[in-house]
């Protein structure tokens, strides 16, 4: 079972992953500072297939795949926000991170708040106060580059 994380809205990248960051390569060092520029304690609460819960305009500021990247690498298995960045949105399924949009979903949880998502039917549950939520899934083309790890992974597949 996972737990939410709950952010608000125009969580930048810097916010993610502070620009300081930007000259790490090794995505454990990546996750070691993972939603630092909100969270300073985060990487170190978070927990292997925990979920980020936002508002609007998640991912937004500079295109840097550092962001997901990071996020991945602390143990975040998705994300569902009210909105993403459509460079954020991207770099994250390029990661195979499976992201989600549900109009007000952020004010519907709170931080570690039991939640189930079945990304593939584009159901989320919040298990503490037993609301169900649907919204559209992923396409089926996105769905397939998350399901086997990410673009390049999906390359070497063809």
């Amino acid at each position: 079972m996972s737990k939410a994380w709950v952010f608000g809205d125009d969580i930048s990248t810097d916010l993610i992953i502070p620009g300081q960051y930007l000259v790490e390569r090794d995505p454990k060092i990546l996750g070691e500072h993972a939603m630092e520029g909100a969270d300073p304690d985060f990487s170190e609460k978070v927990e292997e297939g925990d979920i980020i819960v936002a508002g609007e305009n998640f991912g937004c500021g500079s295109s840097r795949e550092h962001a997901p990247i990071a996020l991945k690498a602390a143990g975040i298995s998705g994300i569902v926000a009210e909105s993403f960045a459509r460079i954020f949105y991207r770099n994250a399924i390029n990661q195979g991170i499976p992201v989600l949009t549900c109009e007000g979903i952020e004010e519907k949880f709170d931080t570690r708040d039991k939640v189930e998502l079945n990304w593939k039917e584009g159901i989320i549950k919040n298990l503490t106060s037993k609301e169900r939520f649907v919204t559209d899934p992923l396409p089926p083309l996105l769905e397939e580059i998350v399901e086997v790890g990410g673009l390049l992974e999906q390359l070497k597949k063809y």
